[in-house]
């Protein structure tokens, strides 16, 4: 699917976001170990859908959603078997360290897309990538590699 305008590209977000907190709430019940962890990263990912969508609805109008400010192909993106779930803590953990990967390349690719028509969307997408990049170690600290 071809994303063009903003109001997909926060549609996707959410849709990310939204499978992505499922994936780490379903970890957290799995592994008690790291369920702290897991379940704010997953309480965390929400915030994040209400920050992006705060950003959009505060400066969007009708002129520039019909500008067509995205030429974005989700598939490279779709979360897929990466939140159904592992087998054991380790592919989980490298699920996990894949997901936040593809969903970080994203974010990156939406806010370089967005900035030269929005100011309040890119920045909002590129704080995800902050936050969620450093998940990353931390993750990778759990799997020892």
């Amino acid at each position: 699917m071809t994303i063009n305008t903003c109001s997909g590209a926060i549609s996707f977000s959410r849709k990310l976001e939204t499978e992505s907190a499922a994936f780490y709430e379903a970890a957290a019940a799995r592994f008690p170990e790291d369920a702290e962890m897991f379940s704010a990263f997953a309480k965390e990912n929400k915030k994040f859908i209400t920050q992006i969508e705060r950003a959009y609805y505060g400066v969007i109008t009708d002129a520039i959603e019909g500008c067509f400010s995205f030429d974005l192909e989700t598939g490279g993106y779709e979360l897929g078997e990466a939140v159904s779930g592992a087998p054991d803590r380790a592919e989980t953990l490298k699920a996990a360290v894949e997901m936040e990967e593809k969903i970080i390349t994203y974010y990156k690719e939406a806010a370089e897309q967005s900035k030269h028509l929005m100011a309040d969307v890119p920045r909002s997408f590129n704080l995800v990538v902050k936050k969620r990049a450093d998940r990353v170690p931390r993750l990778k600290a759990l799997l020892g590699t």
